[in-house]
C-alpha cells in the first residue's frame, strides 16, 4: 500500500505544479503535430489528453508523459492523405475519410502494443547499448532544437517568413528571459517549478504590457486552425461507405498500424529508459506497452490522434519535480481544462516562453559528456553514437534506434567471430586436445573449422569447450562438420566440458552425438551467475 501511494504521488505539491507546467507545454506541441499529420488541432489536443491520462494511471513509469508526437505524426500523414483522396473520388464523397481510417488504424495499433506487453517484449529495451542511448538523446536534443526554430516564423501575406527587426529581437528577448528564470530560480528556491514561473512572468509582461507578440492562439490560426474552442471529434461519415473503402486498402491500414505500433513502442520504451536513469528508479516496460496500447484504442474509439511517450515533456516533468502518477494525471486533466474552459487565456501565452522552456530541455537533454569521451571509447562505439544522432535528425527516433542496435550487433558479432581461439596440447596418452575459447556461432563457425588439422592429427581427439559455448544452429553445423571429418578418417572424437544448454541443443539437433559427448566430466568453472548468487545468500 505504501509503495502504491508513493507511485501515485511522493510530493503532491510538486506533482501538481509540474503537471500544470507540462500541460502548458503540451498545447503547442499537440497542435503542431496535428498540423504535421494534416488533421484538426483539436484531434491532437484531445488525443494528447486521452494518451496522457490513461498512461499516467496505468503506465509502467510514474512521472512519464504521453501525448501526440511528431514521430507518429509523420507516419500518419500518408494514410490520412490517401484516405482523403479515396473519399473525394467516391460516387458519394466521404469528407475526412483519412481521419476515419486513422481511428480504425489506431485500434490495430493498440492491439499490437498490448500484445507486445502480454508477450513481455518490453524487456528488450534493456538490450540497447549505451552508445545507442547516448546517440539517441543527442539526436533528440537536436530534433527538439530544430523543431523550435519554426516558431521564429510569422505569417505575412499568407506565407511563412522568418521574423525580422523588432519582432525578432522581442522574441529572442523573451526566450532569453525565460531561460534566465529557469536557470537562476532553482538557485534561490526549488519549491516551485522554474518553468511554470517563467511562463507566468513572460505571459504577464506581454499581456499587461499589451505587446504584440506571437501567441498560442496566433500560432493555431496561422496553421489553419480556429483556436482551442471546440467539441470532441466523432465519426460523422456514412458507416457503410467507410467500410466499403477499407476492402481494397486493408494492406495500407495494417502496414501503417504495424509501423505506428513499432515507432510508438520504441520511443516510449526509450523514454522510460531515459527517465529511469534520471530518477535512478526502474519502470516496467511491459506494463507501459499495455498502457500505450490501451490508450491508442481509446483514441481510436473516441476520435483522438493517438500517440506515445513524449521525451521533452517527460524531462520537463521530472526536472520540475513531478515523480508520481499524479503529475501525469494533472497534466492531462489540465490540458482538457484549458481546451474546455481556459482557451481564451491559454491562447494568450507567448510562444517565446514555451520556446525558452524547450531550449532549456535541449540543454538538459544533450549528453555534453559525449564530446569528452568520444576519443576515449572504442572507434566502433563512437561511429554508432554519431550515426544514431545523425539518423535521428535525418529520419526519426525509431529508425535511428533500430539502425544503432543493428550496427552494434554486427560489431559485436564481428568481434566475437575473430576472437575464437583453439589452444592445442598433447596428453601423455597421445590424445590431442583442442581447448576452444570464445563463442561458437554463425560469425565464428568458419574460423572454427579452420583450427583443426584433420589429416595429421593423432587417432584420438578431444575438443574441450570449458571456455566456449555453442550458440546457434550454425555452431551446431560447424561442430558436426568437424566431428564428421574426423570420423570419416577413422579417428575418435570426444567433446568435453559442454554446458547443459549446449548438450541439450546438440542432442536435439543430432541424437547420435551422445556417443562422443563426455558426460562424466563435471566442469568446475561453468556456472550461471544467478546460481553463484543463490549459493552466497
Amino acid at each position: 500500500m505504501q509503495k502504491l501511494l508513493r507511485n501515485f504521488t511522493f510530493n503532491p505539491k510538486n506533482d501538481i505544479l509540474s503537471g500544470l507546467t507540462v500541460a502548458l507545454a503540451l498545447v503547442p506541441e499537440a497542435v503542431a503535430f496535428a498540423f504535421v499529420a494534416g488533421i484538426d488541432p483539436l484531434v491532437g489536443l484531445y488525443g494528447a489528453f486521452m494518451m496522457g491520462l490513461i498512461t499516467a494511471v496505468f503506465g509502467g513509469r510514474p512521472g512519464m508523459i504521453s501525448g501526440a508526437t511528431g514521430a507518429m505524426a509523420v507516419v500518419m500523414v500518408h494514410l490520412i492523405q490517401k484516405g482523403n483522396e479515396v473519399g473525394v473520388g467516391l460516387a458519394v464523397p466521404i469528407e475526412n475519410l483519412g481521419l476515419q481510417w486513422l481511428f480504425i488504424t489506431l485500434l490495430f495499433v493498440g492491439l499490437i502494443q498490448i500484445s507486445a506487453g502480454i508477450f513481455r517484449l518490453g524487456k528488450f529495451v534493456r538490450l540497447i547499448p549505451h552508445s545507442v542511448m547516448m546517440g539517441f538523446v543527442n539526436g533528440l536534443a537536436i530534433v527538439i532544437f530544430l523543431s523550435q526554430l519554426g516558431l521564429f516564423k510569422e505569417t505575412i501575406n499568407g506565407e511563412k517568413q522568418w521574423m525580422q527587426g523588432t519582432d525578432l529581437w522581442v522574441m529572442l528577448g523573451f526566450v532569453a528571459l525565460t531561460m534566465a528564470i529557469m536557470y537562476l530560480l532553482p538557485k534561490i528556491t526549488k519549491k516551485v517549478p522554474a518553468a511554470l514561473v517563467a511562463i507566468i512572468v513572460v505571459a504577464a509582461i506581454t499581456i499587461f504590457g499589451a505587446l504584440d507578440v506571437s501567441t498560442v492562439g496566433s500560432f493555431i490560426i496561422d496553421g489553419g486552425g480556429n483556436g482551442l474552442q471546440g467539441s470532441l471529434p466523432t465519426f460523422q461519415v456514412q458507416i457503410f461507405g467507410l467500410f466499403d473503402t477499407l476492402v481494397g486498402h486493408w494492406d495500407l491500414i495494417l502496414s501503417t498500424a504495424l509501423l505506428l505500433a513499432a515507432v510508438g513502442l520504441i520511443e516510449s520504451l526509450m523514454t522510460l529508459n531515459l527517465i529511469d536513469d534520471m530518477t535512478e528508479t526502474r519502470g516496467s516496460g511491459n506494463r507501459e506497452c499495455v498502457a500505450q496500447g490501451g490508450a491508442n484504442i481509446v483514441n481510436g474509439l473516441f476520435g483522438g490522434m493517438g500517440g506515445c511517450a513524449m521525451i521533452g515533456q517527460s524531462i520537463i516533468n521530472v526536472n520540475s519535480g513531478g515523480r508520481g502518477r499524479l503529475s501525469g494525471i494533472v497534466a492531462a486533466i489540465a490540458l482538457l481544462g484549458f481546451v474546455l474552459f481556459g482557451a481564451p487565456l491559454i491562447e494568450r501565452i507567448p510562444i517565446a516562453a514555451l520556446v525558452g522552456v524547450m531550449f532549456m530541455v535541449v540543454i538538459g537533454t544533450f549528453a555534453w559528456s559525449s564530446f569528452r569521451i568520444l576519443h576515449k571509447i572504442p572507434l566502433a562505439d563512437a561511429i554508432v553514437l554519431i550515426t544514431v544522432s545523425a539518423v535521428t535528425v535525418w529520419q526519426d527516433l525509431a529508425i535511428a534506434v533500430i539502425v544503432g542496435v543493428i550496427m552494434s550487433a554486427l560489431v559485436f558479432s564481428w568481434q566475437s567471430a575473430i576472437r575464437i581461439r583453439a589452444r592445442k596440447r598433447i596428453k601423455e596418452n597421445g590424445t590431442k586436445v583442442y581447448e576452444i575459447w570464445g563463442p561458437l556461432f554463425f560469425g565464428s563457425s568458419q574460423s572454427f573449422n579452420s583450427k583443426f588439422d584433420y589429416k595429421n592429427d593423432p587417432e584420438f581427439i578431444e575438443i574441450d569447450f570449458i571456455e566456449s559455448k555453442v550458440g546457434d544452429h550454425s555452431g551446431i553445423e560447424a561442430l558436426q562438420n568437424v566431428t564428421n571429418k574426423y570420423l570419416s578418417l577413422g579417428k575418435k572424437v570426444t567433446l568435453t566440458h559442454l554446458s547443459p544448454e549446449c548438450k541439450t541443443i546438440l542432442l536435439k539437433a543430432n541424437p547420435t552425438l551422445d556417443k562422443i559427448i563426455e558426460s562424466s566430466i563435471e566442469d568446475p568453472r561453468y556456472h550461471v551467475v544467478t546460481d553463484l548468487l543463490d549459493s552466497e545468500v
